[in-house]
């Protein structure tokens, strides 16, 4: 008993020191370098769909990255499936949190139309236009500007009001 309860305590201490910042900084670094999927997928590997809906949208993030490093199809279709469950869980738990629909976002833009996901661009896209100016934390709103600003699926209206705000 009290080895279990030392587990517990050990993951909920692991869990709460994540730095959320350094989660989202991992994230983009992974989602533009694939040397770095690894050390990303790392940071959330004690992470389960009983933690923080942004947290749990970032694990299926970095599972999701995982597949692209795969050789095997079959192997690359799991992990992405793997992946894609934990964000659309992220979104069902909490629905109106930005950070998930960004990530499902970043997901859904940069996947292959052979994967079939992409029926949510349009809504995640709105959802955050509609949001970004509720953003309280600096590191988040720079995060999104930031994708939005390279990002295919906003126009340059779109992208033009985000800068300015």
């Amino acid at each position: 008993m009290k080895f279990l309860t030392v587990l517990i305590l050990t993951i909920s201490i692991n869990v709460l020191s994540i730095d959320i910042n350094a989660v989202r900084n991992a994230y983009k670094a992974a989602g533009q370098d694939h040397t770095k999927v690894e050390a990303f997928n790392k940071l959330l590997l004690n992470i389960t769909k009983k933690d923080k809906s942004v947290l749990v949208a970032y694990k299926g993030a970095a599972i999701a990255l995982l597949a692209r490093k795969e050789k095997k199809i079959k192997e690359k279709k799991r992990l992405f499936q793997e992946g894609v469950s934990y964000v659309e869980y992220a979104i069902e738990k909490s629905p109106n949190n930005i950070e998930p629909h960004f990530i499902r976002l970043g997901i859904q833009e940069n996947t292959p139309k052979i994967l079939k996901y992409k029926s949510n661009i349009e809504e995640d896209k709105q959802f955050i236009l509609k949001q970004f100016k509720n953003i309280t934390s600096t590191n988040l709103r720079n995060h999104i500007k930031d994708y939005i600003l390279q990002s295919k699926a906003f126009s340059d209206e779109e992208k033009t009001v985000i800068s300015s705000q």
